[in-house]
């Protein structure tokens, strides 16, 4: 496809990776299908176009990769974990590829909307088969969010978009792009708090040093 569409264009200015869904349970309810399928639909699937659209955009010494996260790439929530472990590997693959694509004049943006009103939470949402042992449990939190009757999520998709549209024209490129105030201040929250664990390691650190 990628092939068709540069013979037919003569350029590929921006990819956007766009592909993925919600998939909630315990780790230990989740099936080794349902494991390999969001694998391949938010991580392998994103990593394989990004090295598609590469050769061409390093010939024309231009482009623009535009990677859809979440703010679940920084920040991790009981009853998603094969969802947190896709956004978290195709965030520090984008990371790398990054600094390997910048000499290039190839640009990559990583976007971390949080909660929208799409079908990621009222449609597309799988589930995996509850078992009683997790009743109770912070697993089972999400049941609640993907409730419409405990309240719709407050990001607008349209003003999301726009801001993603907007974002391939933005020089250089932002690393990361945080989209929802909601998702914003978790996200810093959770990053404070990871520094402040960080830094009370300093001795431990140190102590396997030769």
């Amino acid at each position: 496809m990628v092939d068709k569409v540069y013979e037919k264009y003569g350029a590929i200015d921006v990819l956007v990776n766009n592909a993925g869904y919600g998939l909630f349970g315990a780790a230990e309810e989740l099936t080794d299908q349902e494991a390999a399928k969001i694998i391949a639909t938010n991580l392998t699937g994103s990593i394989q176009m990004i090295r598609a659209v590469t050769p061409f955009m390093r010939e024309q010494q231009a482009g623009r990769i535009i990677q859809i996260s979440s703010y679940g790439g920084q920040v991790a929530f009981a009853g998603n974990s094969m969802y947190h472990a896709t956004k978290w590997g195709i965030e520090g693959f984008c990371e790398s590829v990054a600094q390997e694509l910048a000499p290039f004049n190839i640009g990559v943006t990583i976007v971390e909307p949080g909660d929208a009103r799409t079908e990621f939470h009222y449609g597309s949402a799988q589930v995996a088969e509850l078992m009683p042992e997790y009743d109770n449990n912070p697993a089972y939190a999400f049941l609640t969010m993907l409730d419409p009757v405990n309240g719709l999520a407050a990001g607008d998709p349209e003003r999301m978009a726009t801001k993603i549209i907007e974002s391939a024209a933005i020089e250089p490129a932002p690393l990361r792009m945080v989209l929802g105030s909601q998702a914003l201040d978790s996200t810093i929250q959770t990053l404070e708090k990871r520094v402040a664990d960080f830094k009370k390691q300093t001795e431990l650190a140190a102590s396997t040093d030769f």
